[in-house]
């Protein structure tokens, strides 16, 4: 489809959707990131003077750009809102569980630390289709694998500043920037999220591409955050050393190169994570006992 068509197609799907529900029960999941950044234009182009709500979670793990970003914008549009988690990183990681290759895995990892033998479980480690537990990180349901694991940081540090804020602003549906194309679970989202038969979440960029989004943010001249320039390149901006990225090594090279204050964040914050990986040589290496990002 033409680029111009997508677009309007784009624009009229928003234009439809939140005037169906109301504008005054909508918010803005605003990450600083490219697809949030062109979500937040995209929304000012369908509804102008729209007075929706752009919420950043300031998680703590954000790049230092992202939050500097953010606090930029929001000095000449108010509609920008800074929320923050309920408790300390380190102390809710060690709590709850570290995140691990994925969260599908985690979650896995996690049902198996707490006793649990359910099906799904024991497919996920038996089975060896492109979908189960590589090889190389069965040894983890066993009971020799003593890392707490689990899928709960994203709840912890984001999720659950955005349900305070619903709950206060009265405001329960979510507009995110998130993508199919992106990969993981979100293969599988569709435009409109239920729950319980209501409406919770609106993903107006679901089935927009790399190079629609390119084109978009060279048309408008949108102005990104840093990270996405160089020397920094970034594609993907989230939280900061994320052990679920598969570009992980990549990601603390440029830190490494160029934010060095950041990269040490990093590696106090995952420490248990990113030692399990050099360890085993998963997503992190070392060579003679020297680490290699």
């Amino acid at each position: 489809m033409d680029n111009e068509l997508i677009l309007y197609d784009r624009i009229e799907a928003i234009k439809t959707t939140i005037n169906k529900y109301g504008q005054d029960r909508f918010y803005l999941s605003f990450s600083g990131g490219k697809d949030s950044t062109v979500t937040h234009y995209l929304l000012d182009m369908a509804l102008p003077g729209n007075k929706i709500p752009r919420v950043f979670s300031n998680t703590g793990i954000e790049y230092n750009a992202i939050v500097k970003y953010v606090r930029e914008i929001s000095k000449l549009d108010d509609r920008f809102i800074v929320i923050y988690p309920r408790k300390n990183i380190r102390d809710t990681l060690e709590d709850v569980g570290y995140p691990f290759k994925s969260k599908d895995h985690s979650s896995k990892v996690r049902m198996w630390q707490s006793g649990s033998r359910a099906k799904s479980v024991v497919d996920y480690v038996e089975s060896n289709d492109d979908f189960t537990c590589p090889a190389k990180l069965k040894y983890q349901f066993t009971d020799d694998f003593k890392l707490k694991v689990s899928e709960f940081c994203c709840r912890e540090f984001k999720k659950n500043p955005f349900h305070d804020y619903e709950k206060v602003a009265k405001r329960r549906i979510a507009i995110t920037g998130m993508r199919t194309s992106e990969g993981g679970e979100r293969t599988k989202l569709n435009c409109l999220s239920f729950r319980n038969g209501r409406i919770r979440k609106f993903h107006p960029l679901v089935k927009v591409t790399d190079e629609w989004e390119d084109w978009f943010i060279q048309k408008y001249n949108i102005q990104l955050c840093e990270l996405y320039y160089p020397p920094y390149n970034f594609k993907r901006t989230g939280c900061k050393g994320c052990p679920y990225n598969i570009n992980l090594r990549k990601e603390l090279e440029v830190l490494h190169n160029y934010l060095p204050n950041e990269e040490k964040q990093c590696e106090y914050i995952w420490k248990p994570v990113y030692d399990e990986y050099r360890r085993i040589g998963y997503r992190l290496k070392t060579k003679k006992g020297k680490r290699l990002f």
